[in-house]
């Protein structure tokens, strides 16, 4: 199932933090119009709803031009966005965020929708330091990613509009997020 581009109402539009922004997270898709959850939305489903990787359509944060999309993400747990394009503004902001943005072909794109498919057995994992995507039948996908930037998110070195700061590996980020999880490949956090 492909995940919309970004849908931001204006509701969530509003604060100056990241933190509840992850309840608005494609909230039209995720909430019925009662508020209940919408058992048919991808990330509502048991298989996807800790979701730390999203594979999603083309031009993935369009519209997007405050850094609410990037920190909806954060606050929901995503940590990397996987799509063949983004919009420019979202795709800066998730590196100043964090947040690791991958851009594939259409083929590598469609192979990882298959891959999504298998729900609990669709494990995806992401080697940043290899720079590949690793799926649950362990083929790769190799992507691109300018070096500095790599560098950035290998140290855990944002810029200072991020709601995360510079900090030693062996400190917990703010607000009680996790600390440093070396089995998770993604992100070195």
């Amino acid at each position: 199932m492909s995940i919309p581009t970004w849908s931001s109402p204006s509701s969530i539009s509003k604060p100056s933090s990241a933190h509840g922004l992850g309840k608005g997270l494609f909230s039209e898709q995720r909430y019925k119009d009662d508020g209940s959850e919408n058992p048919d939305f991808i990330l509502n489903k048991p298989a996807y709803r800790n979701a730390k990787i999203l594979v999603a359509g083309d031009n993935f944060g369009c519209g997007s031009s405050r850094e609410h999309a990037p920190w909806a993400l954060l606050d929901f747990g995503i940590r990397c966005v996987i799509s063949t394009s983004f919009g420019d503004i979202f795709y800066n902001n998730c590196f100043k965020n964090g947040i690791l943005p991958i851009r594939v072909t259409q083929d590598d794109l469609d192979k990882l929708f298959d891959d999504a498919e298998r729900g609990a057995n669709a494990t995806l994992s992401i080697d940043l330091g290899k720079q590949e995507i690793r799926g649950p039948d362990g083929g790769t996908v190799k992507f691109e990613i300018d070096p500095y930037r790599k560098h950035c998110l290998m140290t855990v070195s944002t810029t200072s509009a991020s709601p995360w700061r510079r900090r030693p590996r062996s400190t917990p980020m703010r607000q009680g997020r996790r600390p440093h999880a070396p089995g998770l490949e993604f992100l070195p956090f």
